[in-house]
């Protein structure tokens, strides 16, 4: 089984390639969405979380979300504090989902994080989706509610995209002047006759 990691930063376009690929059939873990139920479910997560920032953070019973992100928002130290307690229970549920599809020839996971977190020494080959700063920020501002200043803080707390394009063995360029299906299709090829070429 190959297990190819898709990246890139908030606004690329990593959900395109990860939605291609599901069209084509192979498995794609989605690692935001996964991480999100994790914390909402995970008692490991939930005890070391209320062990750092206390009961209120789950009063009720139920993950104050906002209060979360209002903690981790421009606060690097607490950001850090929650990604190394998510981190290691979001690889384990990888592995566990990767066993489910063990029948599969390739799997995906798709993480804006992948090599902040440790993903890059689980997956065979990566792929590094980029697309130019204001495109990325208009992409954003029309699908969600916030704001330009948001957006570049988001952006400053991964990695540039010059770093994550030369730590991956692919990149898809996903501007107004590239076809991105053409991009994938080459590269799943190129994956295909290295893998069999090993």
């Amino acid at each position: 089984m190959i297990k190819l990691g898709i990246t890139g930063g908030i606004g690329a376009g990593k959900s395109v390639v990860a939605s291609f690929l599901k069209a084509l059939g192979i498995p794609v873990y989605i690692a935001d969405d996964e991480s999100k139920r994790l914390t909402s479910t995970s008692p490991r997560i939930k005890e070391q979380l209320i062990k750092q920032f206390g009961e209120e953070l789950f009063a009720g019973g139920i993950l104050n979300k906002a209060l979360l992100a209002s903690l981790i928002f421009e606060n690097k130290d607490n950001l850090r504090i929650v990604n190394s307690i998510i981190h290691p229970e979001v690889m384990s549920d990888f592995e566990r989902w990767s066993i489910k599809h063990a029948n599969k020839n390739l799997i995906a996971i798709e993480t804006a994080i992948l090599f902040e977190s440790g993903f890059d020494k689980t997956v065979d080959f990566i792929v590094t989706v980029t697309a130019p700063q204001e495109e990325r920020i208009e992409r954003i501002l029309k699908r969600n509610q916030t704001t330009r200043e948001e957006i570049l803080s988001r952006m400053s707390n991964q990695l540039p995209d010059e770093e994550k394009c030369t730590r991956s063995n692919f990149v898809i360029y996903n501007d107004n002047d590239r076809a991105i299906i053409p991009q994938i299709e080459e590269i799943l090829e190129q994956i295909s006759l290295l893998h069999y070429s090993a």
